[in-house]
C-alpha cells in the first residue's frame, strides 16, 4: 500500500515476514516501481541466499545480525541508486565470476526452492511454513520434494546436514 501511494524512497523488507513473503512482496515491488530500491533484510545466511534475491530485483540484502551503522550505509547506498553488497557477497560473486558452470546444487534452486530449503533445514515444518508463507500445504510439499529431487537428497536430516556443511545455516 505505501508503494502504491509512490512516496516512497527506500523499501527496507523483512524476506520473512508473515502473509505474502518478502520473495513475492519484492517481486509486486519490482512490477509497481521497478527503479524504487528494495533492500532486503533476513536472517538466512547471506552469502548464499543475497545473490538470489539480487538476481531478482533486490537492490541489496544484510543479515539481520549487522551492525546498525551498516544498515545505515546500505539505505544511503541504494538511495543514491547504486547496490549494496557486504564483503562477503563481493566474494561470493567473485568466486562465483571465477568458477564458470561450476554450481553448487543449492544454487540451482529457484528463490521459493531455496527458502523452503532453508526454512526445512532449520527445522520448520511444511505445516507452519505453509501459514507463513500463505501457500497450502500440498504447494509447499511440492517445494520440498523438487528440492530433495534437485539436490539429490533423502531425507530432511540430509537436507539439515547439508545447508550446516556448506554455511548456510548455524
Amino acid at each position: 500500500d505505501i508503494v502504491r501511494q509512490g512516496e516512497v524512497d527506500v523499501v527496507l523488507l523483512d524476506i520473512s515476514m508473515p502473509g505474502q513473503g518478502g520473495v513475492d512482496t519484492l517481486a509486486a515491488i519490482r512490477a509497481r516501481a521497478p527503479d524504487l530500491p528494495v533492500l532486503i533484510l533476513s536472517g538466512f545466511a547471506e552469502e548464499h541466499y543475497a545473490t538470489a534475491l539480487l538476481r531478482q530485483g533486490a537492490s541489496g540484502y544484510l543479515n539481520k545480525d549487522c551492525d546498525p551503522e551498516e544498515i545505515v550505509r546500505a539505505i544511503r547506498t541504494v538511495y543514491r541508486g547504486r547496490k549494496y553488497v557486504t564483503a562477503s557477497i563481493a566474494e561470493r560473486l567473485a568466486e562465483s565470476l571465477g568458477r564458470g558452470g561450476d554450481k553448487a546444487p543449492h544454487e540451482l534452486l529457484s528463490e521459493r526452492e531455496l527458502q523452503v530449503f532453508l526454512r526445512l533445514a532449520q527445522g520448520e515444518t511444511i505445516g507452519h511454513m505453509a501459514e507463513s508463507m500463505s501457500l497450502s500445504v500440498k504447494t509447499v510439499s511440492t517445494y520440498r520434494t523438487r528440492v530433495m529431487e534437485k539436490m539429490q537428497l533423502q531425507s530432511n536430516s540430509e537436507l539439515t546436514y547439508y545447508a550446516l556443511k556448506n554455511g548456510l545455516i548455524q
